[in-house]
């Protein structure tokens, strides 16, 4: 082969060996020589072959779980909880150099937090305000990583687990809260009744006509089924009188 050739097609593959394109949820960090020179911008780059190298860094909003940890509440409550974090790099410099896999440095460091947050409440607590413990838990986690170059979005727990026992005294305890209600709400239901029955009560004593108005009202109700018969009294004294025989 042609020496001249030969140098080209070196030449040629050397060039093209450097180049790289970087996407645009994505930023590349340059190193020289193993030193960090600068950041690469999305687009069509080059790098040196053999003396530069790149690394890239997703900054798109990343999800990691929060595997079921083992917790005991204040009330000494054994439960398992799991979770969810949301976070964004914002400075890839940092996150790169600053932390060594920065995805496991989040995961450990909210199973820590997430114990101890649950671990310092009562389970009724954890049970009905997710919303706060969550919060409670991405303060102390984004209180790290802010020196890494990433922003915590947010943290939800997904699920808790009690034991089965522990299932079983909540269901009747909430059996036992729904009667109570629902005794309470029969309780206020005839306290009005009374009270509406009273007043009518004294709407009627005032007016006699009223009395055969809702004796007769209440017998049409009756009569409605046409299963029933009515005995309806009537004084003798209203009944015409029939003509008999002369008084001797």
């Amino acid at each position: 082969m042609n020496p001249i050739m030969l140098f080209f097609i070196i030449v040629a593959l050397f060039l093209l060996s450097g180049i790289r394109i970087i996407f645009e949820y994505k930023r590349a960090l340059k190193f020289r020589f193993g030193k960090y020179v600068h950041t690469l911008k999305p687009g069509f780059k080059w790098i040196i072959p053999f003396i530069e190298t790149i690394q890239v860094v997703d900054i798109r909003v990343i999800t990691i779980n929060i595997i079921s940890q083992e917790v005991m509440t204040e009330d000494n409550v054994p439960c398992s909880i799991d979770g969810v974090v949301f976070f964004k790099i914002t400075n890839p410099e940092k996150a790169v150099l600053e932390v060594e896999e920065y995805k496991y440095a989040i995961t450990q460091l909210s199973q820590a937090a997430l114990r101890d947050v649950c671990g310092k409440v009562e389970l009724d607590t954890i049970l009905s305000k997710r919303e706060e413990m969550g919060k409670n838990i991405k303060k102390i986690v984004e209180h790290e990583t802010n020196h890494w170059g990433i922003e915590i979005i947010d943290v939800k727990i997904k699920d808790i687990q009690l034991p089965e026992n522990m299932r079983r005294m909540m269901a009747n305890q909430a059996e036992a809260e729904r009667n109570r209600r629902a005794k309470i709400i029969l309780a206020l239901a005839e306290e009005q009744a009374a009270g509406k029955l009273l007043e009518a009560g004294k709407l009627i004593d005032q007016s006699p006509s009223a009395i055969k108005l809702r004796l007769y009202q209440t017998l049409s109700n009756i009569a409605a089924e046409k299963n029933s018969t009515i005995l309806f009294p009537f004084p003798e004294e209203a009944l015409p009188r029939r003509k008999g025989k002369k008084q001797e």
